[in-house]
């Protein structure tokens, strides 16, 4: 697994707030090694994995995979959020991983949400690790104070899987019948008629209730089939996020500020010339085209909150990539971060993300409330990473598993936009096949 003719390099850096000793090597099988260390990690309390899958189209990646294990400090909130987080930051640099729940948006406006919760999250947490591996491309760097025995650890890992999964079984069913389904859809179209909003993110859940899994078995099987760039595993207080998502929320790099919504979704052909069929489908789609540009726009507002003036530009419009399952059309949108703006708030200004809300965004959470059964939580929210220098990136959580393992309760969700010129019944087929992943995983 590990090169052995590569040096280990012990040296020290000032991160977390105090010296911490880092150790670095090159490693042979860099897919053994994240699943050594992800079963290492597991066994923690407080862990967060991020995976990019060596997704070599997202040319704005920092890293190949990011792992924080156990926690020094935590944040968790339920008021005043926003401010907390920036208290919890101004503490020290440091590392800090966390998630952001949809929910948020009751405390940037003035909306609430009311809905059946099987999970039941804080609206935010945070943590900085008392250990952080960083992975880019085949070199593995593990931040912590006796990192020499972490790599130790994770090499004598066995990741022969120890549970017995054949006998799993799941009886999954949905929160909103296919004909409510239907009926709320054109329930949307007639507020977009009647000029209430351009567009709505529509999302419906997927539930099992006595549900036992093995959320690492489940994870590693999400990740092998969807091979998605901001995969993460997140372990909090007997919850977990099980996540493979294709899609960017906002990330910060220096000054610069990049938001890639996805908007525009088309499955995969069977064959090279049908596969390429499929792409010019999609992109030549007006359908697809339409949401995609009105998402930009609601973007570029949302970032001229905290970005200077006439820095916000449209880097790629309806660039088309492909999944393991699906194409998505993916828009990039990059700014410069205003000096005196903290980059918290650069994140409160552009939350909940476009892609998951419509246009206007404030009208459309308030329909998603209307017409949703389920709280979306961390649905539809965020999960990323700090780093001491202040730059961030946080994923859209969607294709995503939750699971509560004292109530023994698992759900996922999926949706779409919804236009003035959707067809239900094909709204209801995009979100089949969003689904498809985690449906093939748990069945």
């Amino acid at each position: 697994m590990v090169n052995k003719s590569s040096p280990l390099v012990p040296q020290s850096r000032w991160l977390s707030g105090g010296k911490l000793a880092f150790v670095s090597r090159t490693i042979a099988d860099l897919k053994q090694f994240k699943q050594q260390a992800l079963l290492w990690a597991s066994v923690f309390e407080t862990v967060c994995y991020l995976d990019s899958r060596q997704y070599d189209a997202d040319k704005y990646s920092s890293y190949e995979a990011l792992i924080a294990v156990g926690a020094k400090r935590s944040l968790s909130t339920y008021t005043d959020s926003f401010q907390q987080l920036k208290d919890f930051i101004n503490i020290r640099p440091s590392w800090l991983f966390g998630f952001l729940t949809y929910d948020l948006k009751n405390e940037i406006e003035r909306l609430q949400s009311d809905n059946f919760d099987g999970i039941g999250l804080p609206a935010m947490h945070f943590f900085e690790p008392e250990c952080v591996i960083a992975i880019e491309k085949n070199k593995v760097t593990i931040h912590a104070e006796k990192p020499e025995e972490i790599w130790q650890a994770i090499e004598r890992t066995d990741t022969s899987p120890p549970f017995d999964t054949s006998n799993t079984s799941l009886n999954i069913q949905p929160r909103i019948a296919k004909r409510d389904y239907l009926k709320t859809v054109e329930k949307i179209r007639q507020h977009i008629i009647e000029g209430d909003l351009y567009e709505m993110n529509f999302c419906q859940e997927f539930y099992a209730e006595d549900a036992d899994i093995h959320p690492i078995d489940l994870f590693t099987r999400l990740n092998d089939l969807a091979k998605a760039p901001f995969s993460a595993f997140y372990k909090y207080d007997n919850r977990y996020l099980l996540c493979s998502s294709p899609e960017r929320f906002l990330k910060k790099t220096g000054q610069k500020l990049i938001s890639q919504p996805i908007k525009g979704t088309i499955k995969r052909g069977k064959s090279k010339s049908a596969d390429s069929r499929m792409r010019n489908r999609l992109y030549n789609s007006t359908k697809d085209r339409a949401e995609n540009v009105m998402i930009v726009d609601l973007v570029r507002n949302d970032l001229s909150r905290s970005s200077e003036t006439g820095s916000i530009k449209v880097d790629e419009l309806f660039g088309i990539y492909g999944f393991e399952q699906v194409h998505h059309m993916i828009s990039t949108i990059s700014s410069t971060l205003k000096d005196d703006v903290h980059p918290v708030d650069a994140i409160r200004y552009a939350f909940p993300m476009g892609s998951m809300t419509g246009a206007p965004k404030v009208m459309s959470m308030e329909l998603i409330e209307q017409y949703e059964q389920t709280k979306r939580g961390l649905y539809s929210g965020a999960v990323g990473y700090f780093t001491p220098d202040g730059d961030f990136d946080f994923n859209v959580v969607i294709r995503s598993i939750l699971y509560n393992v004292l109530s023994r309760y698992l759900s996922f969700q999926v949706g779409g936009a919804i236009v003035y010129d959707s067809v239900p019944e094909q709204e209801y087929e995009e979100c089949l096949l969003k689904a498809k992943a985690m449906m093939q995983v748990l069945t």
